[in-house]
């Protein structure tokens, strides 16, 4: 062990390993990885091993594709064996529901270029598993590239090819303390003090107290999970091959081969929450005694779906702990505040996602970004907010008992909720409203007619259908008002504010008294964010964008922070509401003498709202006249009481989100998560429209200029109008053009006021001509779709920038 490495890897997990073999592949030779026992001495050891393709986040899904594909690569540069079993792998449907799903998660897999994968029968489930029971199901989907490993032959494939490119691997060596230093970390173990430029919490069980030792509360907590191998069945002994892993959703269960018998896993709803403060530093290779009478209804599921399992005994029981995140996913990269830290843990997958995880991070701290899009394991996806013990132990929980369940896109879940209200919050709940949950802010999806509605989950339109509908014509008739507390605002001051915004944004900055839309680019030139900077002409800027990326754009200002800045996060002490329609300036005409009238388009300033002093730029992502009107938090209810009260015979209602996403679509905005992400350019997008091109210098411009230099985007964003009747694109769809795939919807709907089901998609540029003749599949069905003009409703933008 040296006494300095630019890379210190806690942990020796498969994750750890991953990481450690990947950042010593793509370059950083002067690496260590310390693990206080030995290798696997965690979850590794236990867990069953396991590779599938489905995950409910595609760029996920691809990081799962590479770590398969990475399997057999380590294997030949280790020399060891990582008992690679590619036995193929089925997902079983047993609802009418799931089986639209599956059919729709195909479509999906294909979008993102997984071609393995085929949708099949029940008779042909019956044929690929002759032990499965096939009462009940209605189909299912297989793919090839499924199966398992060994997991302890895996990690030391990992370990073992890692130091073949020079790594080094300590083990009985635990780590009892970090301390940061100006250049990185004093890692002190039991074997002396390490100084690293860099560490990697990849603890496993342990993540919570390494992230403890520099001061970081992460959102993991472990949950049991069981799983048994039975004893030699006969009929599994007399096959001629492997039965493929198969998954039977409605039973909450996973199986697969174990030698001549079967290895049945289950993921049940009671669930059990263990050592939520990280396991005893002695805890490695014991496990906790089954508890069968926890997991009796989902047990006694297994044995109705391979009903061999019922004349044998079981072998083994292993109960064992996995940490999880509250949505599931791993917690990968840097932490704000703590240069040189770094995060790879939560993975609770890791020999599916393992290979994905280390390659994504290696990226991140060799090259300064990952080359795939990670936002969904990013651990600035998370809060502080979600360092609460409580939040943790709903939320993981919940994720564990719904690991199998159908979960809908229009479906609110409970945990952790509500935990962030506005001010106004229930003033409009009493209006109707049902809310949605943005970074733990409660935000109004919409406001429903009765106390008593209630929508039900559903992949297609929901029966919230209409409620939109009225809500939407609203806006583009009258007034909308639309409570905007789940928008971030950022304020910036000081004398290098300019300076510095000038650097970071790409745009123009806006003259005194106005706003300007401003992508936000990273060195390579893609997206990091899509946001609007307001110069309110007194020194003082405002920087507002997404809620939930709050977290992961203030880790990029202060990763990139000038000189003479005073930069301060207000989005929970400045809320307001967005009013639109034709009838809003009358609205606010009503309540100020300030010369509202006269404010231009894009125009900001400070008026007197009422009795509120009030912020207020003309602005609008509905495609109407509009205004944004900020306030304080303790001004937020008598602001909206104040709004109401005036636009009452002006036709004005109260609207959410899901008219606001409707409205939107039918002006082409783009929106982040979808049509903008860090994995595309802004000429991809058409936000290359805003950039500055005359600025001498600003973050990204190098490889902007090259791409606008060169032969440009292969694929951009267009407008199409699909031809659907019960269910509209949601996103990640893929689009045809004569049985071709060239691009995939980046976010769909309905818009309300053309009449027409719309989508917005990333295609290739040969078939981005308008009047282009295209297909779409929505929920598994082939629809005729074509590429139309941008804007369906008011091309011109009559509405948003005409008189008011």
């Amino acid at each position: 062990m040296q006494s300095h490495y630019r890379a210190v890897v806690i942990g020796g997990g498969v994750v750890g390993a991953s990481v450690l073999y990947h950042l010593a592949k793509f370059g950083w030779k002067d690496v260590c990885l310390i693990e206080r026992n030995v290798l696997t001495a965690g979850s590794s050891w236990h867990a069953a091993g396991g590779f599938h393709a489905l995950n409910a986040d595609p760029n996920i899904a691809s990081l799962q594709a590479y770590t398969i594909d990475l399997l057999s690569e380590i294997e030949k540069e280790s020399g060891q064996s990582v008992g690679m079993h590619m036995t193929g792998g089925m997902t079983l449907a047993g609802t009418p529901d799931r089986w639209e799903w599956l059919q729709s998660a195909y479509r999906t897999f294909q979008s993102i270029g997984i071609d393995d994968v085929r949708l099949i029968s029940p008779k042909e489930a019956g044929e690929l598993n002759p032990l499965v029971s096939t009462h009940g199901i209605l189909g299912g989907m297989y793919a090839e590239r499924e199966g398992y490993v060994d997991t302890t032959g895996t990690v030391h494939a990992y370990a073992g090819a890692a130091k073949k490119y020079g790594a080094e691997v300590v083990e009985h060596n635990r780590v009892l303390e970090l301390i940061q230093t100006s250049d990185g970390w004093d890692v002190v173990t039991k074997k002396g003090t390490i100084h690293a430029e860099h560490v990697v919490n990849a603890g496993g069980l342990w993540a919570k107290q390494v992230g403890r030792m520099a001061g970081i509360e992460l959102p993991v907590s472990p949950l049991n999970h069981h799983y048994l191998i039975s004893d030699t069945i006969p009929e599994v002994a007399a096959l001629d091959k492997e039965m493929p892993l198969t998954v039977d959703l409605e039973g909450f269960t996973y199986m697969r081969q174990d030698q001549q018998g079967m290895l049945l896993g289950i993921y049940e709803i009671d669930h059990e929450h263990w050592m939520m403060d990280g396991a005893p530093w002695e805890y490695g290779f014991e496990l906790q005694q089954e508890d069968t009478d926890r997991i009796e209804k989902e047990l006694t599921l297994g044995f109705e779906r391979y009903p061999a399992l019922q004349k044998v005994g079981v072998k083994t029981w292993v109960n064992g702990a996995f940490t999880f995140a509250p949505d599931g996913n791993p917690l990968v990269g840097p932490v704000r505040g703590k240069p040189g830290y770094w995060c790879a843990c939560g993975v609770m997958a890791g020999f599916l996602q393992g290979g994905g995880v280390g390659k994504s991070l290696a990226e991140w701290m060799i090259h300064g970004e990952p080359e795939a899009d990670v936002f969904g394991m990013d651990v600035a996806r998370f809060g502080p907010y979600a360092a609460n013990k409580e939040y943790i132990k709903q939320t993981t929980g919940q994720f564990y008992t719904r690991r199998f369940v159908m979960t809908y896109p229009n479906e609110q879940l409970p945990a952790g909720r509500p935990l962030k209200k506005a001010p106004a919050y229930s003033g409009m709940t009493a209006a109707g409203c049902r809310w949605g949950a943005s970074w733990g802010l409660e935000v109004p999806l919409y406001f429903a007619p009765t106390a008593d509605f209630t929508e039900t989950p559903t992949l297609k339109r929901s029966n919230a259908h209409e409620i939109v509908a009225e809500e939407c014509k609203a806006v583009r008739e009258a007034a909308g008002l639309l409570d905007i507390s789940g928008f971030s605002r950022f304020e910036v001051s000081g004398a290098g504010a300019a300076a510095w915004l000038d650097k970071i944004m790409a745009s123009k900055l806006p003259a005194p008294g106005r706003a300007r839309l401003a992508p936000m680019l990273s060195t390579e030139g893609k997206l990091k964010g899509d946001l609007t900077v307001f110069n309110w002409g007194d020194g003082t800027w405002w920087i507002m964008g997404s809620y939930y990326l709050r977290e992961w754009h203030m880790r990029w200002f202060t990763d990139h922070m000038g000189e003479n800045v005073i930069l301060r996060d207000i989005a929970d002490a400045t809320v307001g509401f967005s009013l639109s329609g034709p009838n809003s300036l009358k609205v606010l005409e009503k309540l100020t003498d300030g010369p509202i009238g006269d404010l231009p388009f894009m125009g900001c300033g400070t008026f007197d709202v009422g009795l509120i002093r009030a912020k207020v730029g003309r602005l609008s992502v509905s495609g109407e006249l509009g205004y944004e009107i900020h306030c304080s938090a303790a001004e937020h209810i008598t602001l909206r009481e104040t709004l109401l009260a005036a636009g009452a015979d002006l036709g004005m209602r109260e609207v959410g989100f899901n008219a606001l996403l409707s409205l939107r679509l039918e002006k082409s905005f783009g929106i982040w998560g979808a049509e903008f992400t860090q994995g595309y350019t802004a000429a991809q997008t058409g936000m290359d429209r805003w950039i500055d091109w005359s600025k001498p210098d600003f973050i990204g411009r190098d490889a902007a200029l090259k791409e606008r230099d060169g032969n440009g985007p292969e694929q951009i964003v267009v407008m199409l109008e699909i031809d659907a009747s019960d269910a509209d694109a949601s996103g990640y769809e893929p689009v045809w053009k004569d049985g071709a795939l060239v691009g995939f919807v980046t976010s769909g709907g309905y818009g309300h006021t053309v009449g027409k089901s719309l989508a917005m998609a990333m295609i290739d540029r040969a078939a981005s001509a308008e009047g282009t003749e295209l297909a779409v599949h929505i929920v598994g069905a082939e629809r005729p779709a074509r590429v139309i003009a941008a804007s369906p409703y008011d091309a011109e933008g009559k509405g948003m920038r005409g008189a008011g």
